[in-house]
């Protein structure tokens, strides 16, 4: 017998009376703001919590003895606990960096220089943002490991076949996959792919940046060796992210920047190394940015991700139908499983001049190739056009979204 499971109440003009910023006018129109695959909007409960902290509280953090650094130092490793319980990690797991890219940077360079050796392969999939391909390359032209890359079907899936392809030979030492494409939408099935790459004996990094913000994540449900994610797209402030790694595996990894803060003793002749996560955060970190995240935390979990999930799928569900049949546009990817980004090309208009004509009605959208330019080539495209939708994302925006391109079409018609 099935049970039914409640899903909360999602009411989303009282979420959107939470953001100040939608609340304006764009080139006298209503804004419409479709872009947060790119950077989130920021409501007032993240806001408040950093213009709070800069006015009441503010002091450098673990090093002071006063009370303003003491109540600062318990705010901000505050954040890690909510980060600890938001992922399902433990909290000498979650490790504070700048954004996402620094999180594969750190991972690539710390335990990619050490675990991995010259001839071992690292596997990246087709559809990788730069941040989890770029560092890979990196690595490979230093430390001389092989880099490999995993083709996607045509819908934007990938393919297992060609994964056990390049599995085969007993060489992949790591697979750093994205957990939702930032391009297609698609979520990669990562509890399957954990399984096959553990399997192989092989370590698996997940770029959870667009994932973690749409959906639930478990990363011991997923058995995840890394996960990274950065705060700007979780409706929080820039300059901070978050890399989880597995403790057995930060344990054993040596520091990515050295400074204060990283050391055990330090003297003229040598040093040694805090703890993790201790030992990954060097010098001053984020700490207003790192008290806005955990706010950004507290707003989506009050509203619940059974709800913004179902509000989401909603929302893509609706921008697939009432977009596919405009003449002349063509929507990238069709995973099975996709979230709230919809990239597309308009035929004889270029991504920019879409992008640009749709501002001018109030419309905000992203163009280019979204800092995915291999899979752009691969798709056979020099750019798209992508809307992306947020909690505060609404059917109605996706219908001006709509009459915005079909007078763009018949411009150019």
């Amino acid at each position: 017998m099935s049970v039914a499971v409640a899903v909360p109440l999602f009411d989303v003009e009282r979420i959107r009376a939470d953001f100040p910023i939608l609340s304006q006018s764009v080139h006298g129109k209503k804004l419409v703001f479709l872009d947060s695959a790119a950077s989130a909007q920021k409501p007032r409960a993240v806001i408040d919590a950093m213009v709070r902290t800069m006015e009441t509280r503010y002091a450098n953090v673990h090093r002071g003895l006063h009370w303003m650094s003491e109540q600062c130092s318990d705010d901000y490793e505050a954040v890690r606990d909510k980060v600890a319980h938001f992922i399902n990690a433990s909290r000498d797991e979650i490790v504070f960096v700048r954004n996402a890219t620094e999180a594969v940077n750190l991972v690539a360079h710390s335990y990619g220089r050490t675990a991995l050796q010259a001839g071992d392969a690292v596997v990246v999939s087709e559809m990788e943002h730069h941040a989890n391909l770029v560092p890979w390359q990196m690595l490979r032209d230093a430390h001389g490991v092989e880099l490999r890359v995993v083709r996607i079907t045509d819908a934007g899936e990938i393919d297992f076949s060609h994964l056990e392809q390049l599995f085969a030979d007993g060489k992949v030492r790591l697979l750093a996959v994205t957990h939702m494409s930032n391009v297609l939408g698609t979520y990669t099935p990562v509890e399957r792919l954990a399984s096959f790459a553990h399997a192989h004996g092989a370590r698996i990094l997940l770029d959870g940046a667009q994932a973690v913000v749409h959906r639930a994540v478990d990363v011991r449900a997923i058995d995840a060796d890394f996960y990274v994610f950065s705060g700007h797209k979780l409706y929080g402030p820039t300059g901070i992210g978050v890399l989880y790694g597995k403790a057995e595996l930060l344990e054993k990894m040596p520091p990515f920047l050295g400074g204060g803060e990283m050391i055990g003793t330090v003297s003229y002749q040598h040093s040694t190394w805090a703890k993790p996560p201790f030992r990954f955060e060097a010098g001053t970190p984020a700490i207003i940015e790192t008290i806005g995240l955990g706010a950004a935390i507290d707003y989506v979990n009050a509203i619940g991700f059974a709800a913004i999930a179902a509000h989401e799928r909603e929302l893509t569900d609706h921008a697939l139908a009432v977009l596919a049949p405009i003449p002349g546009l063509h929507i990238a990817g069709a995973a099975q499983d996709r979230g709230g980004v919809v990239s597309f090309t308009l035929d004889g208009v270029h991504a920019h001049d879409v992008a640009t004509l749709l501002d001018k009605q109030g419309i905000a959208v992203r163009a280019g190739h979204h800092c995915a330019e291999p899979l752009t080539r691969r798709l056979g495209l020099d750019s798209t056009a992508r809307a992306s939708f947020g909690v505060y994302s609404t059917l109605a925006e996706i219908d001006a979204l709509r009459t915005g391109l079909e007078r763009i079409r018949k411009m150019f018609s």
